[in-house]
């Protein structure tokens, strides 16, 4: 029998395309490296539990080391501060409440509920700019 030139180069069904695509996956093993990079991300996810939780430990650690070497005054001087920064930072929160416009009210705690929800980037950027600025302060002295 003899092909004519059209016949030989038909186009493929829908089906005929997913079953070479198929086959295709099939002979390169995608299943098994897409299973593959699955447990590899999460035993790289489980490694980042383990190494914070390790970093929390050895910084409560080390914080409680600090404050079991403190002599007593600087402990009892220490506490006082902090009740009179609690204090103070309670008084100005009532004056805020009193005599600061609504709008401007409403527009700071909408910055700080942002804050908040970006801690971590914000801690990170804050990090950056005082080592930033500790090396350029370095440099001048």
């Amino acid at each position: 029998m003899t092909h004519t030139p059209a016949e030989q180069h038909t186009t493929p069904t829908p089906a005929e395309l997913r079953e070479q695509i198929e086959h295709t996956r099939h002979n390169l093993g995608v299943r098994d490296l897409a299973d593959k990079d699955a447990t590899a991300r999460t035993a790289l996810k489980d490694q980042a539990f383990r190494k914070a939780a390790d970093l929390k430990t050895r910084a409560a650690k080390a914080a409680s080391q600090v404050q079991d070497k403190l002599p007593s005054p600087v402990k009892e001087k220490a506490a006082q501060a902090a009740g009179n920064a609690r204090t103070a930072m309670a008084q100005a929160g009532r004056v805020w409440e009193k005599k600061a416009p609504q709008s401007l009210q409403d527009k700071t705690a909408q910055y700080a509920h942002q804050a908040r929800e970006n801690r971590t980037a914000l801690l990170a950027a804050c990090a950056g700019f005082a080592v930033l600025w500790l090396a350029r302060h370095r440099t001048k002295s």
